[in-house]
């Protein structure tokens, strides 16, 4: 689902919510969740704010979340603290009986609404047509469930920013072509660091429904689509130079949804797990700029007083629709359980090719 028809599917928030203080929507989290216990699992996206993630009963990446929610057979509702892809991804894994529920409809990621299944349908055409049949699409997590059913349907698989390399390996060894979505960065950065050079990569452009390449199409490896994410596309290679010559000590750390040139000149790039995990195990008193959302670089500043940690882009704002979900949305949630507005479903058709490109992913990583 798009952004605009979550946003028109969305049921406006009751105007007692807003009105209750912090201290009455916290008490009413504590009242809700020690009322059903088991029953009740709410994962929180390291994006989360952190008058949310207080209330998580486990925190992670979109997948790691989803695969908890799989695992946890108690829990009949999943409250996704999240997105509506990571919400979609939760209710593919998870059975019948469980509800995943997205506390405000109008989170979403711009990123996954930059590919849609009419407009990847029409580029496979295309590309079939200029390509024959040497293909293999893969997706990051972060997608539309559509868009992951689409790439199980044609041989594909999903890719984590942690498993990125393993699943492109994988994939040359299925096609001598990826047709990589939606984050162009992404898929540029991973086939990049694997040896693959850059005059081997076109971008498909979704709107002109084009290639865009200069020279001989026949040597093209990796087709990216024309998708970015708006929050780290914001890294510029300025951002690196003023960070070094005000900080020379500093190191700076990136993920891997930024520019190649901003990854090229940092000093580590990778997954939001490799990032938090890299501060954790950092020294004592060492200096880090962080090129990636501003909840989580505010949380590590928190979580990490013995060491120096800012945003890489000192100007950064937390991304507008991750941030979407605060505690008046989660009480409601709670408070509406079985409000079908709020429930996430992907359809029977749409879940059983989206699983397989999740499962080739988990087979071969």
């Amino acid at each position: 689902m798009s952004i605009l028809a979550a946003m028109q599917k969305n049921k406006m928030i009751p105007e007692k919510y807003k009105q209750m203080s912090k201290e009455e929507l916290e008490a009413r989290v504590i009242e809700v969740k020690n009322k059903l216990g088991s029953k009740l699992f709410i994962p929180g996206h390291h994006y989360q704010k952190d008058e949310v993630v207080q209330f998580a009963d486990a925190t992670g990446d979109s997948l790691q979340l989803a695969q908890l929610s799989a695992d946890n057979k108690d829990a009949e509702y999943i409250v996704f603290c999240g997105v509506h892809f990571m919400a979609e991804t939760a209710d593919i894994l998870t059975n019948d009986n469980q509800k995943v529920i997205l506390p405000d409809m109008r989170a979403g990621c711009s990123m996954a609404d930059m590919a849609d299944f009419d407009q990847t349908e029409k580029a496979w055409e295309i590309l079939q047509g200029l390509f024959g049949d040497t293909i293999l699409p893969l997706t990051y997590v972060n997608s539309t469930a559509a868009i992951k059913s689409f790439v199980g349907a044609n041989g594909g698989a999903c890719v984590t920013s942690s498993n990125a390399e393993t699943m492109v390996k994988w994939a040359f060894t299925q096609k001598e072509r990826i047709l990589f979505l939606p984050d162009q960065h992404l898929g540029r950065n991973t086939a990049a660091d694997l040896g693959v050079g850059l005059d081997e990569m076109a971008v498909w452009n979704p709107i002109t429904h084009s290639l865009e390449y200069e020279g001989d199409t026949s040597k093209i490896k990796v087709i990216l689509w024309k998708g970015h994410c708006s929050v780290h596309e914001n890294f510029t290679v300025g951002n690196v130079h003023d960070t070094r010559s005000k900080y020379p000590d500093m190191k700076i750390i990136v993920h891997p949804e930024c520019r190649r040139e901003v990854v090229e000149i940092s000093d580590l790039a990778g997954s939001t797990s490799y990032i938090i995990n890299a501060i954790e195990k950092a020294e004592p008193g060492s200096e880090w700029a962080i090129g990636t959302e501003m909840n989580l670089v505010n949380r590590l500043i928190k979580n990490h007083p013995d060491k120096k940690i800012m945003s890489l882009n000192p100007q950064m704002c937390p991304c507008l629709t991750m941030n979407r979900i605060d505690l008046h949305h989660l009480v409601w949630s709670l408070d509406t359980l079985e409000d079908t507005n709020n429930i996430i479903k992907v359809s029977s058709e749409i879940a059983e090719n989206a699983k397989l490109a999740l499962e080739r992913m988990l087979q071969n990583a």
